[in-house]
């Protein structure tokens, strides 16, 4: 059994002059990074490796989550701007040996690809947590395995 969880990146800002790429996150986006990150780890997900978007939004916020798990972090381009194949090639390129993979990225390629693998049609708010449970031993086993939606958290609605 492989999990997967989704991570839309946290609120971010939009100062003057500055590319999409870099737009940082907002203060209220670094506190629900943090808030996130902690609820996930005192509810009990771990996870092996963490990919996020090179954008500068989705790293800080994958960042943030590493300073509470603690593991290997990378980035993939494919995850800037994806569509629902750019999830795929990063999964199937993951080693068999990661059970449980958080992927950071952007709506509404996040959104579309959350809903390609449930039949529970949702929008990620910002900083928005998906996991799911994927009925595989290998990641290349994805695309047919069974998926079950097992939690999905919104920075807001956290106590």
């Amino acid at each position: 059994m492989k999990k997967l969880i989704l991570v839309r990146h946290a609120k971010s800002d939009w100062p003057e002059n500055t590319e999409d790429f870099d737009r940082p996150l907002a203060d209220s986006g670094v506190q629900d990074a943090i808030k996130m990150s902690e609820f996930l780890n005192e509810y009990g997900v771990e996870m092996d490796q963490l990919i996020s978007s090179p954008a500068t939004r989705a790293l800080k916020t994958c960042e943030i989550f590493n300073d509470v798990f603690d593991v290997e972090c990378t980035t993939n381009q494919q995850l800037y701007n994806p569509s629902e194949n750019s999830f795929l090639s990063v999964i199937y390129n993951l080693d068999d040996c990661v059970n449980t993979v958080a992927l950071f990225s952007h709506n509404n390629g996040i959104s579309n690809f959350a809903n390609y693998m449930t039949e529970d049609l949702f929008h990620f708010p910002t900083c928005g947590t998906a996991g799911f449970e994927i009925a595989c031993e290998k990641w290349s086993d994805f695309d047919a395995a069974h998926k079950k939606m097992i939690f999905f958290f919104e920075p807001q609605k956290l106590e």
